[in-house]
């Protein structure tokens, strides 16, 4: 439990937060999204929120930009609590959603100017402050078309240069890979290491993507509305230790029963595979092709990674919902 006085070197401070959907049917017992879930974000910090789809991370994300209230606990940004003070929050906030709230029918500086309106900048300055984020953005020559005409990664840009047109304190990106190809992802992860190395920006991001969440300063992992592991990505993935083995075999079952009465060794299947975590993983390789020879297919040895974590936390993969 965190303590309840505020963390002045916090930004985002959340205290046994718990979210329940209304029930979709007379007699249904309401949806838990989010179960008594607790941690801070420092200022400066990249922080990321990595999950499967249904983990908790979606509602979690309307909550810190103000779009729900909690159903119990605390959330606190900057000092101000989402519940009551959710006008106040919303000036500290850049928020980029992973669907588009362009106007498609406006251009690329025209939906840029009307958000600095509801900011209330207006004249030189608002000029100035599109002029910068476009030139970011790699966006000035494309800031006279109309959205619709941009392609996805374009338009994605666009999003993201919006978010910051107001110089938030606070930056929101819902999976903020989305529509990027490779290149333009590098490039969004080099300018927001500049934000927070320039302007001491904070980042909070959802993310499903490992690669994405390897970035990160400290990561979250939620999974069915809980927090399973936390902490930076070395942390989380030298928490495993050693190599992870897949083995690929003729009868997984069998050979699995086998590895454990031969090896005393701790293994376990995830999609017709063995996965085994094991100190040495190179040099265990050869005893275990002797000892079981013509029931393995193949077998490959890997460093723990954030997949890996996740699964070791719950028993699942990321990309799995976790029921049986």
């Amino acid at each position: 439990m965190m303590n309840s006085a505020m963390n002045p070197q916090a930004i985002v401070e959340i205290e046994n937060l718990s979210y329940f959907y209304p029930p979709s049917r007379r007699g249904a017992a309401p949806k838990m999204a989010l179960n008594g879930i607790s941690f801070s974000v420092a200022r400066g910090e990249i922080f990321g929120l990595l999950g499967p789809n249904g983990g908790g991370k979606t509602t979690l994300f309307k909550i810190l930009s103000t779009l729900l209230d909690p159903s119990a606990g605390t959330v606190r940004i900057g000092g101000k609590n989402v519940a009551g003070q959710a006008k106040e929050i919303r000036r500290l906030l850049g928020v980029a959603f992973q669907f588009p709230s362009l106007d498609r029918k406006l251009t690329a500086a025209e939906n840029l100017k009307h958000h600095g309106h509801l900011y209330g900048l207006r004249g030189q300055e608002l000029e100035h402050r599109i002029r910068q984020v476009l030139d970011r953005f790699g966006l000035r020559e494309r800031a006279g078309d109309l959205v619709e005409t941009l392609s996805g990664g374009l338009q994605r840009r666009v999003e993201l240069a919006k978010s910051l047109l107001h110089c938030p304190a606070l930056m929101l990106l819902d999976e903020p890979s989305t529509g990027l190809d490779p290149g333009a992802r590098r490039d969004l992860w080099d300018f927001l290491k500049q934000l927070r190395a320039r302007d001491g920006i904070t980042v909070l991001m959802t993310t499903h993507l490992m690669e994405e969440a390897a970035g990160c300063d400290r990561l979250a992992l939620l999974n069915r509305g809980e927090i399973v592991a936390i902490g930076t990505p070395d942390e989380l993935t030298s928490d495993i230790g050693g190599d992870v083995l897949t083995i690929h075999a003729r009868d997984p079952q069998w050979l699995l029963a086998q590895i454990r009465h031969r090896f005393q060794n701790h293994a376990s299947i995830f999609n017709g595979t063995i996965r085994i975590e094991r100190q040495s993983g190179h040099r265990f390789i050869p005893q275990l092709v002797e000892a079981f020879p013509g029931h393995i297919l193949s077998v490959s040895l890997g460093k723990p990674t954030l997949e890996d974590v996740f699964i070791r936390r719950t028993g699942h993969k990321l990309w799995e919902d976790g029921r049986p």
